[in-house]
């Protein structure tokens, strides 16, 4: 079994910047896939980002350019750094590692922009 531990939530001004930390703890493979989805209210839950074991990332359009994905796999832990946040960033984020048969998700962290 695997847990997610996320930190660094919180609020922010718009323009300003968060840095979003997740650790995972537990039977881990070597191979795997680590990152950010958010779900906004009355929204679908959708991707921010996410990196593999061996450093390939995707991103969600609306954050291209804004926000940058990061891991120490010797600490299983994955880094979102998010700049130029905008009011329309507001959501929970939700960490994610996924494994050939599994995937496990953190319980959320909220993250709120004021305009």
């Amino acid at each position: 079994q695997v847990q997610l531990v996320e930190s660094g939530g919180g609020v922010v001004p718009a323009g300003g910047s968060l840095r979003l930390s997740c650790t995972a703890s537990g039977t881990i493979f070597s191979f795997n896939t680590m990152g950010w989805y958010r779900q906004a209210p009355g929204k679908q839950r959708e991707l921010v980002a996410v990196i593999s074991s061996v450093g390939f990332t995707t991103y969600g359009d609306s954050v291209k350019g804004r926000f940058s994905i990061s891991r120490d796999n010797a600490k299983n832990t994955v880094y979102l750094q998010m700049n130029s946040l905008k009011p329309e960033d507001t959501a929970v984020y939700f960490c994610t590692l996924s494994e050939i048969k599994s995937d496990y998700w953190g319980q959320g962290t909220q993250v709120t922009v004021s305009s």
